[in-house]
């Protein structure tokens, strides 16, 4: 079964829990040393048709409640103040429950 196709949750929304994750990547552009650095590392191990790599950063999260929209929200706010740097990182938010 698809998570868009579950059941309503039966919990009272107090007890519910939503996952959710929130990826973080530089936008085009802007330079990647460590991705760079990844990248080397990966061709002097041997690793082939590495092309190039980019490095970002993903926070899984659990939310108490069952209001979507109101986790959606919450997470937004975090990411642009706190999880990523608007300026040079992109970043989406993906609520699973």
């Amino acid at each position: 079964m698809k998570w868009a196709e579950r059941p309503p949750n039966p919990l009272p929304e107090a007890l519910q829990k939503m996952k959710a994750r929130v990826t973080v990547t530089l936008k085009s552009g802007i330079l990647d040393p460590q991705g760079k650095a990844i990248e080397g590392a990966l061709k002097s191990l041997g690793v082939g048709g590495v092309a190039s790599v980019r490095q970002g950063k993903i926070f899984d999260i659990e939310i108490e409640g069952g209001d979507r929209a109101k986790a959606e929200t919450a997470l937004k706010n975090a990411a642009e103040k706190l999880l990523a740097n608007t300026v040079i990182e992109n970043y989406r938010i993906e609520v699973t429950g």
